[in-house]
């Protein structure tokens, strides 16, 4: 019940193939799924990114028998009373058991990104002490780094080591300008994990495209090498793109399309004069990756990415749909807020990364853009991140790490010393950088404290009391409705088919969606009871909260969103206040065809439809 929303939803698929009698009749179950959106069959494997998830029940089964076989004590179990109202349950921990199993791979994974922003650090700045500082920038930020520790079944948890790493592999191909088969290997062994478990990892690694025609278009890498990247970008799209299943978003988004177009700048002949080569490459760039996207989009019928450049209008423009709602009134996917920042330069994370990019930015254009690619590549890659996470906020995860990463460049002694001169000697600097790290260990230690302060436990009982009831007065075959959260919960927890989850990423979902949530309208009642029975939908879970009111951010309830997405019925009596009022009454007359069957706490309402 601790894995809410998004991660109820990718822990249940591991949870279906590792209770399969096998590993191959649980595939099957996830890729011909009937489940998550009652009346469709999908393929969950093409839709969300599960392959940790299956590579990770793949591995469970060898292991579980592996540790019988050998007598090992992997996992420990007991039983908890809880009291007089709740029954007592039987707890585990140890890595044995699935959970633990599933979670201790999560953090093997995520501990990788300390390593990759260390060499990180070592390639930019020629030095260990670079490698040392961006990590404890990154150990002294941690909070506002990661979602890790919060989130782990995440699709960022898994993919975002991969990028690291990815952006690591760049860089070391452009600070020595290797190109050929083994670079592209490389390449290929971080990008393919991460276009396999995310569907972001497409828009990051579209700001990688971007970032790399930087610096080829002021002339930092030979032709050679940016064929050598763009190549591996191809074969990888290629690859993940049959592995998904072919994935239709991977089409019309940016990346493929910006793909195709620093293919075509790789074999462009060369151009003398820089500033004429720099405008005319960007041209080319900016129009082909646009009219390629436009032109696969409009050709194919895709609309599967059209929400997330309506929430970017939105944000600009008094646009505003039920869709765009549900997102821009989260804080994760707001303006990043002025706090985060106000964190980072007290950490004294800002104030470094901006000196950094100061001194280098000074010695890079007196050196008339000579040299240093791999730094360029990484300073245009942190604005591209840093514009992601001020227009979406959860997209922090991308630009923190990022900010340790240039921090390095203080330790980079040459460059410093270019600015200097031979007064500047190497005591000097090594002085400077133990004074730097004593600044930041002062200011980052309490983040530190007090992120290892935090304890606590999950504990819900109206919705254990809730499923309790499901499992016990519903049958197995049983179709639910409700706001997307709560979905992911129930198919976890009672393995009841539902209609709507909280994977908003395709067009279908969207549309469901946002018939499911008419149970929050103005219609009329006999309207919202047909959309439902059409869908085939049995009951509905209902919470007193979804329909509160708020004064401040009236748009970002369901009522307000409501009146917004369907004006014609914005006179009559809120459905709202008829299932408040039932519930109050105990009484389903005034809310007939449908019946009140579960009301046992304030918290939690079950309608049959």
């Amino acid at each position: 019940m601790a894995y809410r929303t998004e991660m109820g939803l990718y822990y249940s698929y591991y949870k279906t193939i590792i209770n399969a009698p096998s590993f191959l009749e649980g595939l099957d179950l996830i890729i011909r799924d009937e489940v998550t959106e009652y009346g469709h069959q999908i393929n969950t494997l093409n839709r969300f990114n599960l392959y940790p998830e299956v590579i990770l029940s793949f591995l469970y089964r060898p292991f579980r028998s592996i540790a019988k076989s050998a007598n090992w004590r992997v996992e420990t179990c007991w039983q908890v009373n809880r009291g007089a109202n709740l029954k007592p349950v039987e707890s585990c921990e140890g890595i044995g058991n699935p959970h633990y199993f599933y979670n201790t791979a999560v953090f093997i994974i995520a501990g990788s990104v300390a390593s990759s922003i260390f060499w990180l650090g070592v390639l930019l700045s020629n030095s260990i002490f670079g490698g040392l500082l961006a990590v404890l920038c990154f150990f002294f930020n941690h909070g506002e780094a990661t979602r890790v520790q919060w989130t782990p079944p995440l699709r960022e948890s898994f993919a975002f080591p991969f990028i690291i790493a990815h952006i690591l592999a760049v860089s070391y191909v452009v600070k020595f300008k290797s190109s050929g088969p083994l670079p592209s290997i490389i390449l290929l062994f971080f990008s393919i994990p991460a276009m396999l478990f995310w569907q972001f990892s497409q828009f990051a690694f579209f700001t990688q495209i971007c970032s790399i025609f930087s610096i080829f278009s002021i002339g930092l890498i030979p032709q050679n090498t940016l064929q050598t990247l763009v190549k591996s970008h191809l074969i990888s799209f290629i690859i993940s793109f049959f592995l998904l299943f072919g994935n239709e978003m991977m089409i019309t988004a940016l990346y493929f399309p910006s793909i195709i177009a620093l293919f075509v700048i790789a074999h462009i002949p060369n151009i003398s004069n820089r500033f004429i080569r720099f405008f005319v490459l960007s041209l080319v760039f900016g129009i082909l990756t646009i009219a390629l996207k436009i032109v696969f989009g409009k050709t194919l019928q895709i609309e599967d990415d059209a929400h997330i450049f309506d929430i970017l209008r939105s944000k600009f423009t008094s646009f505003a749909n039920f869709h765009t709602r549900l997102y821009t009134c989260s804080a994760e996917f707001d303006f990043i807020s002025f706090s985060v920042f106000e964190k980072l330069c007290i950490s004294f994370l800002i104030p470094s990364a901006l000196l950094s990019i100061a001194l280098f930015a000074f010695v890079f254009l007196r050196n008339k853009l000579q040299e240093n690619g791999e730094i360029v590549y990484n300073l245009v890659q942190l604005v591209l991140y840093t514009l992601m996470a001020v227009l979406i906020m959860r997209l922090k995860l991308f630009m923190t790490p990022h900010l340790c990463i240039t921090v390095a460049i203080l330790a980079n002694y040459q460059i410093i010393n270019s600015i200097f001169g031979a007064r500047y000697t190497k005591l000097i600097h090594c002085s400077f950088l133990i004074g730097l790290i004593a600044i930041l260990t002062y200011k980052g230690l309490p983040n530190i404290q007090q992120q290892l302060n935090i304890k606590g436990e999950y504990s819900n009982p109206d919705q254990e009391m809730l499923f309790d009831w499901i499992e016990t007065n519903t049958k197995k075959d049983a179709v639910f409705a409700g706001t997307m959260p709560v979905m992911a919960n129930v198919k976890l927890t009672t393995l009841r088919p539902i209609v709507n989850h909280p994977h908003y990423e395709h067009v279908g979902i969207r549309e469901r969606t946002l018939k499911i949530y008419s149970m929050f309208s103005k219609k009329p009642i006999k309207e919202v009871h047909g959309i439902l029975k059409n869908m085939g939908v049995n009951y509905f879970i209902f919470q007193l909260m979804n329909c509160s009111n708020d004064e401040k951010r009236p748009e970002c309830v369901y009522r307000g969103m409501w009146d917004e997405e369907d004006p014609l019925n914005q006179n009559r009596t809120s459905l709202c206040d008829l299932w408040i009022l039932a519930a109050n009454s105990q009484n389903s007359e005034k809310i007939a065809p449908f019946k009140i069957v579960y009301n046992r706490n304030r918290n939690y309402i079950v309608l049959k439809i």
